[in-house]
């Protein structure tokens, strides 16, 4: 086996309160049931999550906003408001915690053992939330933790991190922006929440807007010609994925309309990139998808190619 999947039970146990909200436990369910009904579950390890350390939490958040959370997380059966889109119940801290969590020990995994692979599924996602403030679903920004991590605690010097979310991954742009270890590359549907993205100018930043309606072969095209040379030329010593499925065409949350096979196709051009310069060295976390079918199947289809390539 060459690739590794960490969740965790307590990821499960997060809830926002409202039996409406997209980004619900049924998701961690949707994963799971998929993965086992497709076969990959027999050709993955699992890892449980260990919960982040404020160590590491602390390389990307203001320690005022680590202190904020703790502080406000519900100890009884009360919902925490944080924002407009994102609460927390008793059980949201741990996973927030092991959600960051999640992303470190991936890169503990592919930098010190035989797993060149690792797919973090747990929630809540992470891409929204910046140094200082939660937004989007997301506490702690988990793709950050774990880039962050990599920096100080291995000295790699160029870490590729690629967000295909449906959304603009503004927190993680705004903690790496003007940081050259950090090629952050997102497509994104613009206008769309959050309404960033577009207009960034910096060297480490590449941004691929596109309009509602997106099909399969004009973001193919256009993730060939604006992303495919800057990823090779960086020559990344790590790729680092923000992994949304809420691109795909039968989730209502946007307005794209990819589909699994577009999830395959950038993963194995993503594990071409981490073999011939990475050392094959993948670190995936997930973020959106909200349509609990299409969910599934894209996690399982796109787990399975990182499974699979050679």
């Amino acid at each position: 086996m060459t690739a590794a999947v960490i969740s965790h039970q307590k990821c499960s146990l997060h809830d926002h309160g409202n039996p409406y909200h997209p980004e619900s436990p049924e998701r961690m369910n949707a994963i799971n049931n998929r993965m086992i009904t497709a076969g990959v579950d027999w050709i993955t390890r699992h890892y449980d999550a260990q919960m982040a350390t404020r160590e590491q939490l602390l390389r990307v958040h203001a320690t005022d906003y680590i202190d904020k959370i703790f502080a406000v997380a519900p100890q009884d059966d009360r919902i925490i408001d944080l924002d407009g889109d994102t609460s927390m119940n008793k059980h949201s801290l741990a996973a927030a915690l092991y959600s960051a969590g999640a992303a470190a020990q991936a890169v503990d995994l592919v930098m010190t053992s035989s797993y060149q692979h690792v797919f973090c599924a747990t929630r809540p996602p992470g891409h929204h939330a910046g140094r200082a403030h939660s937004a989007g679903f997301c506490l702690f920004n988990n793709i950050a933790v774990g880039a962050a991590h990599a920096l100080a605690q291995y000295g790699l010097e160029r870490i590729l991190i690629v967000d295909f979310d449906v959304h603009h991954g503004d927190g993680t742009e705004a903690i790496f922006i003007n940081d050259p270890r950090v090629l952050f590359c997102s497509s994104f549907q613009h206008p769309f929440y959050p309404f960033t993205g577009a207009d960034t100018r910096a060297l480490n930043i590449r941004n691929l807007p596109m309009k509602a309606g997106t099909r399969s072969n004009e973001w193919r095209e256009q993730v060939r010609e604006q992303w495919l040379t800057s990823w090779r030329d960086y020559q990344p010593e790590l790729v680092m994925i923000s992994a949304g499925f809420d691109s795909h065409l039968e989730d209502d949350m946007g307005g794209f309309n990819l589909v699994e096979a577009d999830y395959v196709w950038i993963t194995r051009e993503l594990c071409q990139v981490a073999k011939d310069y990475g050392q094959g060295r993948i670190v995936s976390c997930l973020e959106g998808g909200y349509d609990l079918s299409s969910l599934g199947r894209s996690v399982a289809a796109h787990v399975k190619e990182l499974a699979e390539f050679h």
